[in-house]
């Protein structure tokens, strides 16, 4: 069970709650061209609505320097927000001051306000007191619900909790029960599908996960730097040297544990990344000089079938290849519908271009969880603490 204190709770008719969403969304020509993190943050807000309190919103979009700039303004995502959830929906040039005070003065039960970009200030990213309090004075109680954001100590995620008492909103408790339980008790055989071109950005996430899977599949780029850690020349295909023994020595340890490390035995190897790219098929011991690999080979993509059929839990992490483009997208493609296709398992992604790749082959209803936080997700699952929800302890009332 998630075992702080959720929105729940506690009692919000006629509070005003302040809620930190993560409505870090794509724009495009002023339109949110992906509202999956708007959609993920509704049934906290319903609850809210439904329950009677002011629900003050704030969250970040994109990386503003410190001041207001246009091209990152969250006016956009309040149209989406209107539209998903079917009212209006108050947008206030600023996060906080004379105009957000007044606003929040002026609501009434039920009603949704947006502030605009907490990374307008300073003082966001820098979880400086002063702002944070100043965030704080516009609610009675604060929810986070911006589970994307969890592994970031700023002042809308962590610096509000010392004056406000702080629940979880229900994305966030369901992000880290969900994950959490994954790793702690899983449903067995537990498959781990590890992707994309570095083991730097995975190395916390294998040495954990060694300790829950039965099987771990290692594709994309990252499996390079393990084919050489076991002393295998790879042509011309992505490496990082300084992470060739940290990748020997997940080796050795997955064996000592008895999880099978499975790495691509051949690939789909071109001299450039190019739609038109020219393409060949090779075994993972001969890549020639001059070609790389780009995506896992068809020998590779029916093993990792076969081991993903099997699962009863899958967590799947990173593309097998450079799915964007036609030429390197069907080892993705083929990993994306086996786990599609495993309907008795607890399939879990998380986030980041996993997700991109569920969408683009339509599979991402075919799942049982989508994490919304890529590198939340990482880190909570490399076992490190996430400063958004360890402010959430002993920060609640009481219930009565």
């Amino acid at each position: 069970m998630f075992s702080k204190q959720t929105v729940k709770d506690v009692d919000v008719s006629g509070k005003r709650v302040l809620v930190r969403v993560d409505f870090n969304v794509p724009l495009a020509e002023g339109a949110v061209t992906d509202d999956t993190r708007v959609r993920a943050a509704l049934p906290t807000l319903r609850y809210l609505v439904d329950h009677g309190a002011k629900v003050i919103l704030m969250s970040h979009l994109g990386r503003p320097s410190g001041e207001p700039d246009a091209r990152y303004s969250l006016r956009p995502v309040r149209r989406t927000l209107q539209r998903l959830i079917g009212r209006n929906v108050v947008f206030v040039d600023s996060t906080v001051g004379p105009e957000a005070t007044e606003a929040v003065g002026r609501m009434v039960d039920g009603e949704i306000l947006m502030l605009e970009n907490v990374r307008f200030n300073k003082g966001e990213k820098a979880n400086d007191p002063e702002f944070a309090r100043a965030l704080a004075s516009l609610g009675d109680l604060y929810v986070d619900d911006a589970f994307g954001a969890a592994h970031r100590a700023h002042a809308s995620t962590v610096g509000v909790t010392e004056y406000l008492p702080a629940y979880a909103g229900l994305l966030l408790a369901r992000e880290v029960k969900t994950l959490t339980n994954m790793v702690a008790n899983p449903d067995k055989p537990f498959v781990a599908i590890l992707g994309g071109s570095k083991v730097s950005d995975k190395f916390g996430v294998i040495d954990n996960l060694i300790d829950s899977v039965d099987v771990l599949l290692i594709g994309g780029g990252m499996a390079f730097t393990f084919l050489v850690a076991r002393g295998i020349g790879v042509g011309d295909s992505i490496v990082e040297p300084d992470w060739v023994e940290p990748a020997k020595s997940m080796i050795d340890k997955a064996q000592r544990a008895g999880v099978e490390l499975l790495l691509p035995t051949d690939f789909v190897v071109a001299a450039e990344i190019a739609d038109d790219a020219d393409t060949r098929i090779v075994g993972s011991e001969e890549i020639p000089p001059g070609l790389k690999g780009l995506d896992i080979g068809p020998s590779t993509v029916e093993q990792f079938k076969q081991e993903v059929s099997a699962a009863k839990t899958i967590f799947w992490n990173g593309p097998m290849g450079v799915f964007e483009m036609a030429p390197f997208e069907a080892g993705t493609r083929e990993v994306a519908v086996a786990v599609g296709r495993n309907s008795r398992a607890v399939s879990i992604i998380g986030g980041g271009d996993s997700v991109a790749a569920l969408k683009k082959f339509g599979l991402e209803d075919r799942v049982t969880f989508v994490s919304t936080g890529g590198g939340a997700s990482m880190k909570l699952l490399e076992g490190a603490p996430l400063p958004g929800v360890e402010a959430l302890l002993d920060k609640s009332a009481p219930t009565g």
